[in-house]
C-alpha cells in the first residue's frame, strides 16, 4: 500500500509535527506513507461567498498539481460517510484487493475543498461531525491508517 496525505497549509507547531513523524514512521512496516503540503490562501474574516470560493480554488489548484494518476482519492469532507475503525481497516483491505494499492487521502484549509475536488473523490470521508483543527486532524488521520494497518494484520492495538 501506499498512503499519500496532501494537505493545505503547514503544520507550526512542534509538538503537531512530531507526532505526525511518529505514526509515519510506525507506518512504515506497513506500507509507504507520504505527507505533502500545499501552500494555503490568506482567508478574508467576514469575506464574500465569491472570495471563499475563490481561497477554496487556487487551494484546489495546488492540491490536484500533487496528485498522482490512478490514485484511489479520499476527500476529508464533513459531509462525507463515516467509518469506524474495522470498517475502515475493511475498506483499505478491499481495495488491495482490488488493485488500488495507492491511495490519496485530501484535507482542505479552513473553508474546506472546492466543490469540483468533492466531486472528483472516490469516497468522501468524515471522522466526525465536529470540526477539528487541521493540524491536529492529520495525526488523527495518520493514527487511524496505523490502527487500520494493524488490524488487518490482526496484530494488537490498544482500544
Amino acid at each position: 500500500m501506499h498512503f499519500e496525505i496532501l494537505a493545505v497549509g503547514k503544520i507550526k507547531e512542534q509538538y503537531f509535527q512530531k507526532a505526525v513523524d511518529e505514526y509515519v514512521k510506525r507506518l512504515r512496516p506497513y506500507a509507504r506513507v507520504a505527507v505533502r503540503e500545499v501552500k494555503d490562501e490568506k482567508t478574508p474574516d467576514g469575506g464574500a461567498a465569491a472570495e471563499a470560493a475563490a481561497v477554496r480554488e487556487k487551494e484546489a489548484q495546488r492540491l490536484e498539481a500533487l496528485l498522482a494518476p490512478q490514485t484511489y482519492l479520499i476527500a476529508l469532507d464533513i459531509q462525507g460517510r463515516q467509518f469506524s475503525s474495522p470498517e475502515l481497516a475493511a475498506l483499505l483491505d478491499r481495495l488491495a484487493t482490488e488493485g488500488k494499492s495507492h491511495i490519496t487521502f485530501i484535507v482542505g484549509g479552513s473553508l474546506g475543498l472546492a466543490p469540483r475536488l468533492l466531486e472528483k473523490a472516490d469516497l468522501k470521508l468524515s471522522f466526525s461531525a465536529l470540526t477539528f483543527p487541521h493540524q491536529l486532524f492529520r495525526v488523527m488521520l495518520l493514527e487511524q491508517l496505523y490502527r487500520a494497518c494493524k488490524i488487518n494484520r490482526g496484530e494488537p492495538y490498544h482500544k
